[in-house]
C-alpha cells in the first residue's frame, strides 16, 4: 500500500526550501502584498486617530486655534490635554507587549537584520501600528516612514520564519517588508527600494535587489489602487536661472548638514533629559510628558502631527523668513519631545520638514538680496529636504530618489545631487553615527564590528604578517607571471619597478586572460596588468584595516610597507581570520 501523501502545508515548504530563487520571488510578493495593505491600514488608523483627537483631518492645517467639535468649551487649549490622553493609551500598549515599539523604528529594524538574523516578533506589527497612530493622531510630531519600516519589517520576518529560512534569507525578505512599507506610505517603489538596501542590507547584489523590487512594486501596485497615484506634492516647474546658483546650492548643502548634526543631537539631549528627571512607572511617561507637548502645540498648532500641509505651504512661499526660522526650531523640539517622553514615530517626515524651512529661508533671503538673479525659493525648499535627509540619515541615493518621486520634480536634479553630496560629507565628517544608528551606539550597539574583532584588540599588522611572497617586475611577460602565481599558489602577487618601488599586485585572472585572449599575448607584460592594492604599515591595527582585506580581490590579503616605501612583509586574510575564529 503505497504511503499517505503528505500535508498540503509541508509540500508547500518543502518546494520553497528546494527551490530557493523561486520561493524568494514567491515570498516577496506575498510580503509586497501584506506591506501594501498594511500601509494602507496603517494611514486609515492615523487619519482616523487624528479626527478622533482633534476633530479635523489634519489640525496643522488649522491656523485659528480652532475648537475640537467634541469639546467647543475647551476651545484651542484641547491640544494641552490630546497628546497627554493619546500618551495615556499608548503607553500602557507598548510597555505591556512591545517595548521595541517605542522611538522611531528604523534602529530597531537595523538592529533585529545585523545581530539577531532578522527576527522580529509579529506582535511588533501590531503594537507599533496602533501606537504610533495614536501618537501621531493626538499631535505627536513624527512621522510614519519609521512605524511602517518596523511593520512591514515584522511581517516580513514572520512570514520567514513561518516557512523555516536561513538566516540571510530572512534578513532579505525583512528588507521587503521594510521596502514595501516606504513604498506603498509614499507612493514611492523606487525610493523604498532603495531605503531598504542602503539603510538595512547595505548591499546591491543582483538576487537581493530583485526580491526587494518585486516586494516594493507589488506594495506600490496595491496602494496606489486604493489610495490613487498623486505625487506627495503638486508644485509648478522650477529651474537654475544662472550657473552661478550651484554656489550657492553647495552652501544649502552645507547649511542642512549643519542642521541635520543639530537635529540628530537635540534629540538624544532630549531623551538624555528625560531619562534623568522621569522616576515614575515608563509607562505613564508619556501621558505626563505629553501636557509638554501640548503647551508647545498651543503656541505653535502647525507642529500637530506629521505637518505636511505646513511643508507643503514652506514650498510654494506661504510664509516669511522669520516664520520659517521659527517652525524650523520649534519642530526639533517638538519631534525630539515626542520621542523622548516614550512616542512612538519616524524622524524621515521631521527631516524633510526642517529642510524645507531651512530651503525656504535661504531662498527667500537669496531672492531678497539678488533680486535680478531670478532666485526660486521653492526649489530652494525642496533641495533642503533631501540635502537635510541626507546629512541625518547618510543615505544620499535615497534622499535623491525620493524627493524626485515625493514630488515628480526633476528639473533641479541636477542642484539637489550636488547639495546632498556636500551634506552627506560634511555631516560624515562632523559626526561618525546617522541619526539612526546614534541610537544604537548610545546602547553599546556598534553594526560595523564584526564578531571576533575583540581578539584583534591591541593587535598591529607586524604581529600577524608573514614574510612577503616573491615579487615580479613590471617588464615580466605575463606567461612568465602566470607560471609564478602558480607555482607560488597565490592568487596575487606584488608588483615593484626596477627602481624596487611597490606598485601593485598582478592577479592570476588577469594574466591568465592576458595569454588566451590577447593576440599578441607574448607582447604582454606585467606593466599592462597592474592593479592596484591598498598597502598597510607595521604598526597599523589590526581591526582598521580588517574591511580593506576582505574587499573584493584583496581577500588574500595586503601587503606591508615600511615608512621607506620598502615591501617588508604580507598580512594574510587566513590569519587574521584564524585569530578572530578563535575568540568566537
Amino acid at each position: 500500500m503505497p504511503p499517505a501523501p503528505a500535508p498540503l502545508h509541508r509540500r508547500a515548504l518543502t518546494w520553497l526550501r528546494r527551490s530557493e530563487n523561486s520561493a524568494l520571488i514567491a515570498l516577496a510578493l506575498v510580503i509586497g502584498a501584506a506591506a501594501g495593505f498594511g500601509a494602507i491600514a496603517f494611514r486609515w488608523l492615523i487619519e482616523t486617530a487624528t479626527l478622533f483627537f482633534s476633530g479635523h483631518a489634519d489640525y496643522s492645517a488649522v491656523t485659528d486655534h480652532a475648537p475640537h467639535p467634541w469639546v467647543p468649551w475647551l476651545g484651542g487649549f484641547f491640544v494641552v490635554l490630546a497628546p497627554a490622553v493619546g500618551g495615556l493609551i499608548y503607553g500602557p500598549i507598548i510597555h505591556r507587549w512591545a517595548r521595541e515599539a517605542r522611538g522611531h523604528g528604523v534602529p530597531e529594524v537595523m538592529y533585529a537584520i545585523s545581530k539577531r538574523g532578522g527576527r522580529i516578533p509579529v506582535k511588533v506589527a501590531f503594537v507599533k501600528a496602533l501606537a504610533s497612530a495614536i501618537t501621531i493622531g493626538s499631535g505627536g510630531s513624527v512621522g510614519r516612514e519609521g512605524p511602517i519600516v518596523q511593520i512591514g519589517s515584522a511581517l516580513g520576518s514572520a512570514l520567514a520564519r513561518a516557512v523555516k529560512l536561513n538566516e540571510s534569507q530572512v534578513r532579505l525578505l525583512v528588507a521587503c517588508g521594510a521596502a514595501g512599507g516606504i513604498a506603498a506610505t509614499f507612493n514611492a517603489p523606487i525610493a523604498g527600494v532603495f531605503f531598504a538596501m542602503e539603510l538595512l542590507l547595505v548591499s546591491f547584489a543582483a538576487r537581493t535587489f530583485a526580491a526587494v523590487v518585486l516586494s516594493s512594486v507589488t506594495a506600490s501596485v496595491i496602494a496606489r489602487s486604493i489610495l490613487g497615484d498623486e505625487a506627495f506634492l503638486t508644485l509648478p516647474e522650477f529651474h537654475v536661472s544662472h550657473v552661478g546658483e550651484y554656489g550657492l546650492y553647495a552652501v544649502l548643502g552645507l547649511l542642512a548638514a549643519l542642521v541635520a548634526i543639530g537635529f540628530t543631537k537635540a534629540l538624544y539631549w532630549f531623551e538624555d533629559v528625560a531619562d534623568k528627571i522621569w522616576k515614575g512607572p515608563e509607562w505613564l511617561r508619556p501621558g505626563v510628558g505629553g501636557l509638554l507637548l501640548g503647551l508647545l502645540l498651543l503656541v505653535i498648532p502647525q507642529m500637530y502631527g506629521v505637518g505636511y500641509p505646513v511643508l507643503e505651504n514652506a514650498v510654494m512661499g506661504e510664509y516669511v523668513i522669520g516664520f520659517l526660522v521659527v517652525l524650523l526650531l520649534a519642530k526639533v523640539v517638538a519631534t525630539s519631545l515626542t520621542i523622548a517622553i516614550g512616542g512612538s514615530g519616524g524622524v524621515f517626515a521631521p527631516s524633510l520638514f526642517l529642510g524645507a524651512m531651512l530651503g525656504a529661508a535661504f531662498g527667500q533671503a537669496l531672492a531678497w538680496m539678488l533680486p535680478d538673479a531670478g532666485i526660486t525659493p521653492g526649489a530652494y525648499a525642496l533641495v533642503g529636504m533631501a540635502a537635510v535627509f541626507a546629512g541625518a540619515s547618510r543615505a544620499p541615493i535615497t534622499a535623491v530618489i525620493i524627493l524626485f518621486e515625493l514630488t515628480g520634480e526633476y528639473t533641479i536634479i541636477l542642484p539637489l545631487l550636488l547639495a546632498v553630496v556636500v551634506s552627506t560629507m560634511l555631516s560624515s565628517h562632523l559626526s561618525k553615527e546617522s541619526i539612526y544608528t546614534a541610537k544604537l551606539r548610545r546602547r553599546g550597539v556598534d553594526l560595523t564590528v564584526r564578531p571576533g574583532t575583540a581578539a584583534l584588540t591591541g593587535v598591529s599588522v607586524d604581529t600577524l604578517m608573514r614574510k612577503a611572497p616573491r615579487t615580479v617586475s613590471t617588464t615580466l611577460p605575463a606567461a612568465d607571471a602566470v607560471e609564478f602565481l602558480l607555482t607560488s599558489g597565490r592568487k596575487s602577487l606584488p608588483v615593484i619597478t626596477e627602481h624596487g618601488e611597490y606598485v601593485g599586485v598582478v592577479t592570476l585572472s588577469s594574466a591568465a586572460g592576458a595569454i588566451t585572449q590577447d593576440e599578441d599575448a607574448s607582447e604582454v607584460t606585467v606593466s599592462q596588468l597592474i592593479e592596484w592594492r591598498d598597502y598597510v604599515s607595521p604598526d597599523a591595527p589590526v581591526a582598521d584595516v580588517l574591511d580593506r582585506m576582505l574587499e573584493g580581490e584583496s581577500n588574500d590579503g595586503l601587503p606591508v610597507l615600511d615608512d621607506d616605501g620598502n615591501l617588508v612583509g604580507w598580512l594574510r586574510t587566513e590569519a587574521v581570520l584564524r585569530r578572530m575564529s578563535s575568540a568566537v
